[in-house]
């Protein structure tokens, strides 16, 4: 089955997603009809340890964190998620970054 659009939910610190809004709105992945920069956030509640290997953005190795972040959700085109995902990497502040990738059916 093909899908013209994906949801994409993306994980981060409250303090990246104005950068990570304008340069996905820059590159074009953010237009809904004749709007742009159409994004939502929420504060989501999360918990992660840090194994051994891990070099932690916040966090101590061996225990278990938790704090308040941020979902960021937006609509992006299938063709285009490769660019938006290697874009939202190339910003994002975590070691192993959360992003959903969700076929949307209509």
């Amino acid at each position: 089955m093909e899908f013209q659009y994906v949801k994409v939910e993306v994980l981060l610190p409250e303090e990246y997603i104005e950068k990570v809004r304008n340069e996905l709105n820059n590159i074009g992945v953010l237009k809904v009809g004749a709007y742009d920069n159409v994004v939502s956030y929420s504060f989501v509640k999360g918990y992660w340890r840090p194994l051994e290997e891990a070099n932690p953005f916040n966090g101590t190795k061996g225990e278990v964190s938790s704090g308040t972040e941020c979902k960021m959700e937006f609509r992006c085109l299938f063709g285009r998620i490769k660019e938006a995902e290697m874009l939202i990497r190339s910003i994002h502040p975590y070691e192993e970054p959360i992003i959903n990738i969700i076929p949307i059916l209509t």
